[in-house]
C-alpha cells in the first residue's frame, strides 16, 4: 500500500481477485450497481463467450492474435494466462478514467494483480475467499458449463491461488452475498481494518479453509492409492 492514494483529483485503483467460484463476478457487479462512481474495467480475453455474456461487457473477447498484439505493444497493464487462455487489462483505459478523477476495479487474478501492484503500489488489492473448498466445488458445479476434468482443474487451482492471500491489502470470505458487498463497501470507504490480511481473524478464517482443503486432498490422494 501506498500513501498516495488519496492524491487530490486522481482516481482510486481497486483490485479484486479470487480463486475460480469464489463469486467475485458477482460481487464486483453487485458492488457497481450500488456505486455508480466506480467504474469496472472490463479486460480482454481469448476465452471463448460463454452464454449471456456480451462482449464489451463482460469482457472484450479477443483472437490470441489480437491480444499478442496488444501485449507486445505494451497497450496491457497487466497479462496472465489462467486455465489456458490469456486474460489482460488496458493499459489506457485505467489510466484516463483515473486521470479523469474516476475509481477504478479490476476483477483479476493474483498474477495480474501482482503485476499491477508492481506498477501501481497506489492501488488497494482485496482477495475474496469462497467459505470453503466444498462449497466452492458447489459453485463451479452449479455453473453447468464446465465439464467435469475443468471442474477438477480448477478445485486444484484453487488451493494455489489462495495461498497467495497474504499479497492482499485485504481479505473479504464471501460466504454471504450482502454481507460480502458491505465489506468490499466498507473498504472502498477506507474503513476496512476489519478485513485486512494483517488482522489475526481473518488469518484464522484463511487457515480453517486451507487445514481443510489440505486435508481433503490427502483423503483424496489415499482414495486414489487404493
Amino acid at each position: 500500500m501506498s500513501n498516495d492514494r488519496n492524491t487530490p483529483g486522481r482516481g482510486r485503483l481497486f483490485v479484486v481477485s479470487a480463486p475460480s467460484g469464489a463469486g467475485k463476478t458477482t460481487l464486483v457487479r453487485r458492488l457497481v450497481e450500488q456505486r455508480p462512481d466506480l467504474r469496472f474495467s472490463v479486460s480482454y480475453t481469448t476465452r471463448p463467450k460463454r452464454e449471456r455474456e456480451v462482449n464489451g461487457e463482460d469482457y472484450f473477447f479477443v483472437t490470441p492474435q489480437e491480444f499478442e498484439r496488444l501485449r507486445d505493444s505494451g497497450e496491457l497493464l497487466e497479462h496472465a494466462s489462467v486455465f489456458g487462455n490469456s486474460y489482460g487489462t488496458s493499459r489506457r483505459q485505467v489510466l484516463d478514467l483515473l486521470e479523469s478523477g474516476t475509481d477504478v476495479l479490476l476483477e483479476i487474478d493474483w498474477q495480474g494483480a501482482a503485476q499491477v501492484r508492481a506498477n501501481m503500489p497506489e492501488c488497494t488489492s482485496i482477495f475474496i475467499l469462497p467459505p470453503s473448498i466444498p462449497e466452492l466445488e458447489r459453485r463451479l458445479r452449479g455453473r453447468g458449463t464446465d465439464s467435469e476434468q475443468v471442474i477438477e482443474r480448477r478445485l486444484n487451482e484453487a488451493l494455489d491461488d489462495i495461498s497467495h492471500w497474504q499479497e492482499f491489502d485485504y481479505v473479504v470470505v464471501n460466504d454471504d452475498l450482502d454481507t460480502a458487498v458491505a465489506a468490499l463497501q466498507e473498504i472502498l470507504a477506507g474503513h476496512g481494518e476489519p478485513y485486512s490480511s494483517a488482522s489475526p481473524d481473518i488469518r484464522a478464517r484463511v487457515m480453517a479453509i486451507l487445514d481443510t482443503a489440505r486435508s481433503g486432498q490427502m483423503i483424496a490422494g489415499d482414495r486414489q492409492k487404493r
